[in-house]
């Protein structure tokens, strides 16, 4: 009796320990790499921004590539100016094989950082799996209204 009860224990924990190593769905890991983006900016790592972007990003249809994006973020942390993004909801929508991922973006900063370019954008996202990892290959912004 022991010894069933045991291997009972047994095949739950093991259960347990497959049921927690199933990746996350495809729209979970978007809106993470989305989340990291932000957080990246955030903390002024031009590194940690661009690395869910493709090497052939493009952002608004070429005024941003992914170096551009990267020394962008590193020349606010140089100059010790402190960007903040608050992301609204993320919606990702497949389309085929890829992504969408839409959402607002408010952008602030200290003084004397996007005095223009701070306020609220709609962004729209594409993301397809390279290497089975999704990566933003384009997006697109706008102010909003």
């Amino acid at each position: 009796m022991q010894l069933r009860t045991a291997l009972f224990t047994l095949l739950l924990i093991a259960l347990a320990v497959l049921g927690g190593c199933h990746r996350a769905p495809d729209d979970a890991q978007v809106r993470k790499a989305i989340t990291a983006v932000a957080a990246g900016a955030e903390a002024g790592s031009g590194s940690a921004t661009v690395a869910s972007l493709s090497d052939d990003f493009d952002g608004n249809s070429g005024d941003l590539n992914k170096p551009g994006l990267a020394n962008l973020v590193r020349v606010f942390a140089l100059r010790g100016q402190k960007v903040h993004v608050l992301l609204g909801p993320i919606s990702v929508e497949p389309r085929g094989e890829r992504m969408v991922a839409t959402f607002t973006a408010t952008l602030t900063a200290g003084a004397g950082v996007l005095p223009d370019n701070a306020g609220a954008y709609q962004v729209e996202t594409g993301w397809r799996k390279d290497d089975g990892k999704w990566v933003c290959f384009t997006a697109t912004w706008k102010r909003a209204l």
